[in-house]
């Protein structure tokens, strides 16, 4: 009987500490730059094991000053175009891609940009059901206590976007020769093409499709309202909650 009290005691403060760690990890990054991410380890890892240069290309810019205001339309138009109306999770997108699948398209994802961000921030990138258990969770953390603003500050800042690029000012770097916050429109909706597998496609060197795709999302981007500022997200987060 000792023994079941004992093993009882530690999955207590083994979920207590999870909990404790995950929500003050959660509340950190609130204020705190996303200077890196498990994925970048990961793929600083695979390089090494590959005999190759680490390539790491990453820089921490503000939302509102130092991103072009065509960049989070973008991403809406391209991967969540409900993102301002949902809390974490499109159930209706999720079931149109599930009839896409089943239709043997599978070019498309499900997942929000919140449950990309708290998948890129908090997780590793494997696919299984444990996997979606953790990044459901952090997506309900994030859009408790960031709000929309914020998580699509990170997610702009932290998502892979090409070879050992992360970050929307890195790529617009690396591609464009410019900073992001004077990224064209076309700039934009070519990065937001990219998203799907950046590893795949190139914003820099554009194949046919990739400038379908474009076409495609700035078609898209044009019933979208600008995103909103800071100051007036936090308000809305605070009538919210």
């Amino acid at each position: 009987m000792n023994i079941f009290k004992k093993i009882r005691r530690f999955i207590i403060w083994t979920l207590v500490l999870f909990f404790v760690s995950s929500i003050s990890m959660v509340l950190l990054y609130r204020y705190v730059p996303v200077y890196f991410t498990p994925l970048m380890f990961i793929r600083c890892a695979e390089q090494v094991g590959r005999g190759e240069t680490i390539r790491l290309k990453h820089h921490w810019v503000e939302l509102d000053d130092s991103v072009s205001m065509y960049m989070p339309i973008a991403v809406m138009a391209s991967e969540d175009q409900r993102f301002l109306k949902h809390w974490g999770f499109d159930f209706d997108a999720l079931r149109k891609v599930v009839k896409m699948r089943k239709e043997g398209d599978k070019r498309f994802g499900g997942s929000t940009i919140s449950q990309q961000t708290a998948k890129n921030v908090f997780l590793w990138p494997a696919h299984s059901w444990v996997r979606k258990g953790f990044e459901a969770y952090f997506t309900v953390l994030i859009e408790i206590f960031w709000g929309k603003h914020r998580i699509m500050e990170v997610y702009l800042n932290s998502i892979e976007m090409g070879d050992g690029i992360y970050g929307v000012d890195a790529v617009a770097w690396q591609h464009f020769g410019r900073s992001a916050s004077r990224l064209t429109r076309a700039n934009c909706a070519l990065i937001a093409a990219t998203l799907p597998n950046p590893l795949r496609f190139s914003s820099k060197e554009p194949s046919a499709y990739m400038l379908r795709r474009q076409s495609w999302i700035m078609h898209h981007m044009r019933p979208i309202d600008p995103f909103p500022k800071k100051e007036a997200n936090d308000a809305e987060t605070e009538t919210k909650y």
